[in-house]
């Protein structure tokens, strides 16, 4: 029952967009086929969720023991960015139709959102099986709210 109260609460009542405020622009513009806007959450679940681990790993790794936590800002911005050029080349290798829609538009809209859940986890002091959980729910919560945002659009 914990975690069914714990996946609804960080989706719904502690989502990203709904009570943090972090960048709604639409995801789902450039595509209406359903198959193209599942892999595009997919890819966001996978950039959110993977580049808040590396920055966990840096950060207590790296910055902590060195005693220069200061530039956890700076890095964590190059691991952002970098973290995002890394996965939008496996993309294009892979599935070009895919990398059209999403490097025109939409995996970099998320970078903003995703750099706010990797300052929050560090913020907040969480575990490494906290940022992963934190990490996945936040970024399924923030597909959860495009999704709903882009369906009350069309039918608008």
């Amino acid at each position: 029952m914990n975690i069914i109260l714990l996946f609804l609460g960080f989706i719904l009542i502690e989502n990203i967009i709904l009570s943090k405020f972090f960048k709604t622009s639409s995801l789902f513009d450039e595509s209406k086929k359903e198959k193209e806007n599942f892999m595009l959450v997919l890819a966001v679940i996978l950039d959110i969720t993977l580049s808040s681990l590396i920055t966990y790993f840096i950060y207590t790794t790296f910055l902590i023991s060195i005693n220069i936590e200061y530039i956890k800002t700076i890095i964590f911005i190059i691991v952002v960015l970098s973290f995002t050029q890394i996965l939008k080349v496996i993309i294009k290798k892979y599935k070009t139709s895919l990398y059209d829609l999403l490097f025109n538009y939409a995996l970099a809209i998320i970078n903003c959102a995703l750099f706010g859940i990797v300052l929050l986890n560090i913020q907040s002091e969480y575990t490494l099986t906290n940022v992963l959980v934190y990490s996945l729910l936040s970024s399924i919560g923030y597909m959860f709210s495009i999704y709903v945002f882009e369906s009350i659009r069309e039918r608008m």
